[in-house]
């Protein structure tokens, strides 16, 4: 057998070390998991109904004001979604099932309220997951939502979701009312300009739980009824 002179040796090296090259740097270069293409498309942050706008209440305290709120919401014949935190669901039970038996919907604020865009994949499974197991339990229904803490999420979070069978949910107008403890603010930010299909955050404070008669009379008074969150995205 004719032995491979040294320049042919030195030539199949290099022609194999520029394989592998181009095997390593289109691995490195793929898109990773955190930055798939669409993810934070899916992410819902308003409505479709015609003649409705959607309230939701994020909840992590204010057991005294969620009473208050549910009762203000049934005098009115008003629907909400309360996206709910696993440990404060965990010493509330009774109030998480109230609010589904009176037609309410009940959505994953997550158990911790962690950051959910300092979390990759698992992190965000485990909190999301966790959260799901717990309120299902205790509403009696099926959780189809869920809203990251402080609206930090990254592509990793809203994949997670999904696979948990969830959408994703923002908001389309923001009432400030956990910085701003104002009524009239509150009143305000939550109807200026309020067009159907909205989705507007509050969370339950005093001021919000005062004025939330005030702004289901606006709704009332311009033609727009209060759905579910669920509801209004359909």
């Amino acid at each position: 057998m004719k032995k491979l002179s040294a320049r042919a040796v030195a030539l199949i090296s290099n022609g194999v070390l520029a394989l592998i090259l181009i095997v390593v740097g289109t691995v490195c270069f793929l898109p990773s998991a955190t930055h798939v293409s669409g993810v934070k498309e899916r992410v819902v942050y308003r409505g479709s109904a015609e003649n409705a706008v959607s309230l939701m209440f994020n909840v992590y305290w204010g057991s005294a004001e969620v009473e208050t709120i549910l009762s203000v919401l049934e005098e009115h014949g008003a629907k909400a979604t309360f996206f709910v935190g696993g440990s404060w669901a965990d010493d509330n039970t009774a109030l998480v099932r109230r609010m589904a038996e009176a037609g309410h919907e009940v959505a994953s604020h997550g158990y911790f309220h962690r950051d959910h865009a300092a979390l990759d994949y698992d992190g965000n499974y485990r909190e999301i997951k966790q959260s799901v197991a717990f309120l299902s339990a205790a509403a009696g229904r099926e959780i189809r939502l869920f809203a990251p803490p402080s609206g930090a999420y990254n592509d990793e979070t809203v994949l997670a979701a999904e696979s948990l069978g969830l959408k994703t949910v923002m908001w389309s107008r923001d009432t400030i009312d956990w910085r701003d403890k104002d009524e009239e603010l509150c009143y305000t930010r939550a109807t200026k300009d309020l067009a159907a299909g909205e989705l507007i955050l509050m969370h339950p404070m005093a001021h919000t739980a005062a004025a939330l008669p005030r702004i289901l009379g606006y709704c009332a008074q311009h033609g727009l009824s209060a759905v579910t969150v669920s509801e209004n995205i359909q």
